[in-house]
C-alpha cells in the first residue's frame, strides 16, 4: 500500500487548482473557481474548485473530492495508477519500497517503448501498403479515424519487425507478445498481413494490439496474449479516444469488436469501446461506471449475442448502483454495429441506444422463460433461479423492486421472497464491515455535527467527543475525524485531504454522502457555525436528559443513594435554567 504519509506530502505539494485546469478551464468565481462540469452535460457553470479546502465539487451532478479523486474520475484511473500520474506531474517519485507494483511498473517501462515503436512501425507500413488503403476504404473509414485510433497494418513478412527492433532476439520482444518462438528456438512476427489496432491504457500507452486479417482467413481477428502490461479482462478497447464524448453524452456503449468501434466513430457514433476477444468482467463494468451514468452493451440479437449479454449482466451486478443504469441493445441478427450504422444511419443507432432494454427487464424475461409460472413448482423454481442474482446485486432499491417484481411473478409477497432467500438491506457505496452496515442510519443529532464539520474540519477538535454516541456511522465519523485531527493526521481545513484520509476505512460511505449533502446546503460560515454551537449545545442536554433518567429509574426503584438525590435535584435545576 501507499503510505499514507506519502499522500500526505503529495496532495500538499500540488495545487487542485493547477491540476484541474490541465484538463478543465477554470475561471476565477471570489475565492473560488469555477467551469461547466467536466462530469455531466450542463450550460450554466457550477463545478466549483476551492483552493482553501483543496476540493472540487460540482452542485449539478454532486462529483466531488481531492486532487486524486479528480484524477481518478477524469481519467478513468484507479486510486493507485492515479498517485502516480499525479506524482509524475511534479516529478515526485513514488516509494519504490511501496509495493511490488512499483517494481512492476520499472520492468513495464522497456515493454511499453518497445510497443509504441512497433506501433509506429505498424502505422508507417499501413501508408505503404495500398491493399491495406484499400481494404479500410472499402470499410468506408477515412484518413482522420484511421489517424485518431492509430490503424496500421503489419506486412506479410515472417520478421518484418526486425527492421525497427536491431535487438529482435531479445526476450522482451516476446515478453510483450509482439514476436513468438517456437519450439526449435525459431522467432517470427505474431501479427503478418492483418490491419492493428493499437489497444492503449488510460494514459494513451500501446499496451497491445488487435490484427484484422485481409480477406479471407482465420483467425479473422488476433489479439496480443496478457503480458506484463496487457490483461484483456481489464482493458476496453477505444476508451482513451472515446472518455470526451462518453462525458458528453453520460453514456457508453459497449460493442464486441475493434472495427465496430471505428465504424461508429466514422459515423460519429464517438461514445463506443469494445471488450477485448474476452467476456465483459466487473472490472470493466467499474472503470465504465466512473465515466458515465449509463453503461448500454450492444449485441447480435442470435443466441450467441443473448449469451455474452448474460455475462455482461452478471459482472454488473456487484458494480451497479442506484444512481447508474446498465441496459441492452440487441440488434437485428442480420447486423452487428458496423452494418447498421452504414444502412440505418447514426440516428436510427442512437435511438436504439437511448431506450436499451435494462438490466432489471432483462434479468426478469430471462428468470421467466427458464420456469413454468403455471405450476407451483415453476414458481419456486423461479425464486431459485432468481437467489444468485438478486444477492449479488449492490443497487439496493433495484434489488428492493426486483424482490417486488419475483414475488408478483411467484405468487408471494416481497417480505416471503426476502426471508426464503436471506436478504438484508444493503447500503451505498464502498461495501462497510457487518457492524458498521448495520448502523448507516443517520442519527439526528450527529449527523447535523458530521455536516457542519465536513465544512470546516478544524471543528472536530471542538467536539465533546465523551458525548458523541458511538452507535450511529455519524458518531464514529466524528470521533475518527477529531482523532485524526488531534494526532495531527489531517491539517485543518483540508477536506481533499480528509477524503483521502478515509478512502477505504468503514467511515468513507458516510463521509462520502454527507461531503455531497454539506457542499450543497446554501449556508454561510456564520450560520454554519451558529448550527454547531446549537448542535453541541444539544448534545450536552441530550446527556444531561439520559443522566436524569437513570436516577429517576434508580429513585422508582427506591435505591437512590443521598449523594444520588442531590446530584438528581443538580441536573434538574441544569436543565430547568
Amino acid at each position: 500500500m501507499i503510505p499514507e504519509s506519502f499522500i500526505q506530502e503529495l496532495l500538499a505539494r500540488v495545487d487542485i487548482v493547477d491540476v484541474i485546469e490541465r484538463y478543465v478551464p477554470l475561471r476565477k468565481a471570489g475565492a473560488n473557481y469555477q467551469a461547466c462540469c467536466p462530469f455531466h452535460t450542463e450550460k450554466t457553470p457550477s463545478f466549483t474548485v476551492s483552493p482553501s479546502k483543496q476540493f472540487y465539487h460540482c452542485f449539478g451532478c454532486g462529483a466531488h473530492g481531492s486532487a486524486i479523486g479528480f484524477i481518478m474520475q477524469y481519467c478513468g484511473l484507479g486510486f493507485v495508477e492515479a498517485v502516480e500520474e499525479l506524482a509524475g506531474q511534479i516529478g515526485l517519485p513514488v516509494p519504490r519500497e511501496v509495493s511490488a507494483r512499483s517494481q512492476e511498473k520499472s520492468r513495464q517501462q522497456p515493454l511499453t517503448e518497445r510497443m509504441a515503436r512497433a506501433a509506429r512501425f505498424y502505422r508507417e507500413q499501413l501508408k505503404a501498403s495500398p491493399k491495406a488503403i484499400d481494404y479500410l476504404k472499402g470499410r468506408g473509414l477515412t484518413g482522420e479515424i484511421a489517424a485518431k485510433y492509430g490503424l496500421g497494418y503489419a506486412p506479410d513478412d515472417w520478421q518484418g519487425l526486425a527492421r525497427v527492433f536491431d535487438d529482435y532476439a531479445d526476450a522482451a520482444m516476446v515478453e510483450c507478445g509482439l514476436v513468438i518462438e517456437n519450439e526449435q528456438g525459431r522467432r517470427y512476427d505474431r501479427f503478418r498481413d492483418r490491419i492493428m489496432f493499437p489497444i492503449q491504457d488510460g494514459r494513451g500507452n500501446v499496451i497491445g494490439f488487435g490484427g484484422r486479417v485481409l480477406g479471407q482467413g482465420e483467425p479473422k481477428y488476433l489479439n496480443s496474449p496478457e503480458t506484463p502490461l496487457f490483461r484483456k479482462g481489464e482493458e476496453l478497447y477505444g476508451l482513451p479516444q472515446a472518455r470526451a464524448a462518453i462525458r458528453a453524452e453520460n453514456r457508453v456503449i459497449v460493442v464486441e469488436g475493434y472495427m465496430d468501434v471505428v465504424a461508429l466513430a466514422q459515423f460519429g457514433v464517438a461514445n463506443a469501446v469494445a471488450t477485448l476477444g474476452t467476456a465483459t468482467t466487473p472490472v470493466h463494468v467499474r472503470k465504465l461506471l466512473r465515466l458515465a451514468d449509463s453503461v448500454v452493451f450492444c449485441f447480435d440479437g442470435d443466441a450467441a449475442g443473448r449469451k455474452a449479454a448474460w455475462r455482461a449482466l452478471e459482472a454488473s451486478l456487484e458494480a451497479l448502483g442506484d444512481d447508474k443504469l446498465v441496459g441492452f441493445l440487441f440488434l437485428p441478427a442480420e447486423h452487428d454495429p458496423d452494418s447498421f450504422v452504414r444502412t440505418e444511419g447514426a440516428e436510427a443507432f442512437r435511438r436504439l441506444a437511448a431506450q436499451p432494454t435494462t438490466l432489471a427487464e432483462f434479468l426478469m424475461r430471462e428468470l421467466k422463460s427458464a420456469s413454468d409460472l403455471s405450476t407451483a413448482e415453476g414458481r419456486a423454481r423461479l425464486v431459485h433461479e432468481a437467489k444468485p442474482y438478486l444477492t449479488r446485486l449492490a443497487a439496493p432499491l433495484l434489488r428492493l423492486q426486483l424482490v417486488r417484481a419475483v414475488a408478483e411473478a411467484a405468487a408471494l409477497s416481497p417480505s416471503e421472497v426476502e426471508a426464503q432467500l436471506g436478504l438484508k438491506p444493503m447500503p451505498r457505496g464502498r461495501p462497510a464491515p457487518p457492524k458498521a452496515r448495520q448502523r448507516l442510519a443517520p442519527a439526528a443529532l450527529e449527523r447535523t455535527l458530521l455536516l457542519t464539520v465536513l465544512r470546516r474540519p478544524e471543528r472536530a477538535a471542538r467536539l465533546p467527543l465523551e458525548l458523541v454516541s458511538r452507535d450511529s456511522a455519524e458518531g464514529e465519523a466524528l470521533c475518527a475525524i477529531a482523532a485524526a485531527i488531534e494526532q495531527a493526521a489531517l491539517p485543518a481545513g483540508n477536506l481533499g485531504l480528509l477524503l483521502e484520509h478515509f478512502r477505504g476505512s468503514p467511515h468513507e460511505p458516510i463521509i462520502a454522502l454527507l461531503v455531497a449533502e454539506s457542499e450543497s446546503t446554501a449556508s454561510d460560515e456564520g450560520e454554519l457555525e451558529a448550527v454547531f454551537a446549537d448542535a453541541v449545545e444539544q448534545l450536552r442536554r441530550r446527556d444531561l436528559s439520559r443522566q436524569i433518567g437513570l436516577l429517576n429509574a434508580k429513585a422508582r426503584a427506591g435505591t437512590l443513594s443521598r449523594e444520588e438525590r442531590q446530584r438528581l435535584a443538580e441536573l434538574l435545576a441544569l436543565k430547568s435554567a
